[in-house]
C-alpha cells in the first residue's frame, strides 16, 4: 500500500510541494498571486462603477446613454446581493471541495483528491442551472418589491443578464479553488485576471459605444467570464497537467465524499451567502428606515466596494490559509497548523493598519473621483465619511477572516459559519437598528454598526480559533 502512494506522489507539482512544506513560505507563495489577482479583480470593480457612474460620458461624448448616473450605481446596488449571493454560494462550495482535496494530499490519498475534483465539478454544474433558472424568472417580482424607482427597471434589465449566464460565475470560483486545493495558485491568478482586463476594455464598448447603459455592463462582465471559463476548461480537462486527473466515464456519487464537501462547503456557502442578505437587508434599511433614498444605496454600494479593496490582502491570504492548514491538518502536524495560521493573522494586521491610515488620507479624493457624474449635491461628502468610519475595523478584520479560513481548512465549515454569522446577520442588522436612532443623518448609525459588528465578531473567532487549535495540541501530546 505505501508502495503505491509513494508512486502517487513521485510526480506530484510545484503546488502540492508547495502545500506540504514550510507554512510561513507556503502562505506567501499561494496568498501573494491570489492578492494580485484579487487587486486586478477589485480595481475592475473600481473601474466599473466610474463607468456606470456616467464618467465615460465625458470620454464618449457621441453616446447618447441613458441607464448611467446615480441611478444605475443604485440599480447594481439592488442587483450586488444577489450576484454575491451567487458568488458566495461558488465560493462556498469551492472551499469545501479545495478544503478537502488539501486534506487528501496532505494524507497522501491522491484518489480521494481525484474523487472530490470530479464531485466538485458535478455539483457546479447542478447548482448552477438551479440558481439561473430560479432568480431569471422572479427578476422582476424581486426588484419591484425592494424599490419602486426608475433604480429598479435598470436593476431588472442588468439582473437579467447576469442571471441568465451565471453558470460561468459557479465554474470560475470551482475550478480556481480546485487549483488552489492542490496549490496552483498562479493559474488561478490568471484566470481571474484575464477576466477582469477583458472587463475593464468591454466596459465603455458594451456602455456607451453600443449605447446599451448598465445592462451593457452585465453583458461585458458575463462575457468576460465566459473567456475566462473556457481557459480553465482547457487547463483542466484537455491539457490534464494539473495534480488532480478527472475520469467522468465511471462516475458515481459517493456518501463520503459528499459529505466531506458539503460539511465545509454548505456552511461556507452560509456564510457568504449571510454577507449578501446582510447587504440585502441593509439596502432595505437604508430606504425603508433610515430614508437614505437611492443617494444612501449608491453611497453604501460605492463605498463598501472601497472596502473590498482594503481588505483584498486578506482575502487573498485566507485563501492560502485554506490550503496550508487543510495540508497540515491532513498530515496530523498541529505545530505547523498554528505557526501558519499565527503568521497569518500578524502579516495581516500589520498590512490592515497600513491600509487603514492610506484610505482614511485619501477619502476625500476617492469620493470626488466616484462624484464627477453624481448630480446629488451631499453625494461626494456622504461617501468620503462612509469611508472615514468604515476603515477603522480593517485591521481587526485580519482576525476574524483568518480564523474563518483556518476552520474551512480544517474541515470545521459550521465554526467558521458561527463566527461570520455573530458579525453579519446578528451583530451588523441589530445594531443597524439600534444606531439609526441615535445618529442625525440615521445612516450615519449604519455605518458605525459595521464597525462595531466586525470588531466583535473578529475578536470573538479568533478567541475561538486559538482554542481549538490549543485543544489539537493537547490531544496528540
Amino acid at each position: 500500500m505505501s508502495c503505491r502512494v509513494d508512486k502517487e506522489f513521485s510526480d506530484k507539482t510545484k503546488g502540492v510541494e508547495t502545500l506540504l512544506g514550510e507554512p510561513k513560505k507556503a502562505i506567501i507563495k499561494l496568498a501573494v498571486p491570489m492578492i494580485i489577482a484579487m487587486s486586478v479583480q477589485t480595481v475592475y470593480n473600481f473601474v466599473d462603477a466610474l463607468w456606470v457612474s456616467g464618467l465615460g460620458s465625458n470620454i464618449f461624448t457621441s453616446a447618447n446613454v441613458s441607464d448611467i448616473g446615480e441611478g444605475a450605481l443604485a440599480a447594481i446596488g439592488l442587483v450586488l446581493p444577489f450576484f454575491m449571493m451567487a458568488i458566495a454560494i461558488s465560493i462556498g462550495m469551492g472551499v469545501g471541495s479545495g478544503s478537502a482535496i488539501s486534506r487528501r494530499i496532505g494524507s497522501k490519498d491522491k484518489k480521494g483528491a481525484d474523487n472530490v475534483a470530479i464531485h466538485s465539478i458535478m455539483f457546479t454544474i447542478i447548482i448552477a442551472a438551479v440558481f439561473s433558472v430560479l432568480f431569471f424568472v422572479f427578476a422582476d417580482q424581486i426588484f419591484t418589491s425592494i424599490s419602486s424607482s426608475d433604480s429598479a427597471r435598470m436593476a431588472i434589465s442588468y439582473g437579467r443578464v447576469i442571471f441568465a449566464f451565471s453558470f460561468f460565475i459557479f465554474f470560475i470560483n470551482m475550478a480556481t479553488a480546485i487549483l488552489r486545493g492542490e496549490g496552483d495558485a498562479k493559474r488561478a491568478m490568471y484566470a481571474i485576471i484575464l477576466g477582469s482586463i477583458l472587463n475593464i476594455f468591454l466596459d465603455p464598448i458594451f456602455i456607451f459605444t453600443f449605447g446599451w447603459g448598465v445592462t451593457g455592463a452585465a453583458y461585458a462582465t458575463m462575457l468576460s467570464m465566459g473567456i475566462s471559463s473556457l481557459i480553465l476548461v482547457y487547463w483542466l480537462f484537455f491539457r490534464k497537467d494539473t495534480f488532480v486527473t478527472f475520469k467522468f466515464k465511471a462516475f458515481r456519487f459517493k456518501k463520503d465524499i459528499v459529505f466531506d464537501i458539503f460539511r465545509v462547503g454548505l456552511p461556507a456557502s452560509f456564510q457568504q451567502v449571510s454577507m449578501s442578505i446582510t447587504m440585502l437587508i441593509i439596502n432595505i434599511i437604508i430606504v425603508k428606515i433610515a430614508m437614505g433614498g437611492d443617494n444612501g444605496l449608491a453611497v453604501y454600494t460605492t463605498g463598501w466596494r472601497v472596502v473590498m479593496i482594503a481588505v483584498l490582502p486578506l482575502l487573498g491570504m485566507a485563501t492560502a490559509v485554506v490550503s496550508v492548514s487543510g495540508a497540515a491538518y491532513g498530515a496530523k502536524s498541529y505545530g505547523k497548523l498554528n505557526t501558519g495560521f499565527m503568521f497569518s493573522v500578524k502579516l495581516g494586521l500589520l498590512i490592515e493598519i497600513f491600509v487603514a491610515a492610506l484610505i482614511f488620507f485619501i477619502a476625500p479624493f476617492v469620493a470626488l473621483v466616484f462624484s464627477s457624474s453624481i448630480s446629488t449635491p451631499t453625494f461626494t461628502s456622504d461617501l468620503e465619511t462612509f469611508i472615514k468610519i468604515t476603515c477603522l475595523f480593517y485591521p481587526g478584520a485580519a482576525m476574524g477572516i483568518m480564523s474563518s479560513a483556518m476552520f474551512q481548512g480544517v474541515g470545521k465549515g459550521t465554526y467558521s459559519l458561527a463566527s461570520t454569522l455573530l458579525r453579519t446577520l446578528i451583530l451588523t442588522v441589530i445594531l443597524s437598528l439600534i444606531l439609526i436612532n441615535y445618529f442625525e443623518p440615521a445612516i450615519i448609525g449604519i455605518w458605525w454598526a459595521l464597525v462595531f459588528a466586525n470588531l466583535t465578531g473578529s475578536f470573538v473567532s479568533f478567541a475561538w480559533a486559538k482554542l481549538y487549535i490549543r485543544g489539537l495540541k493537547k490531544t496528540t501530546a
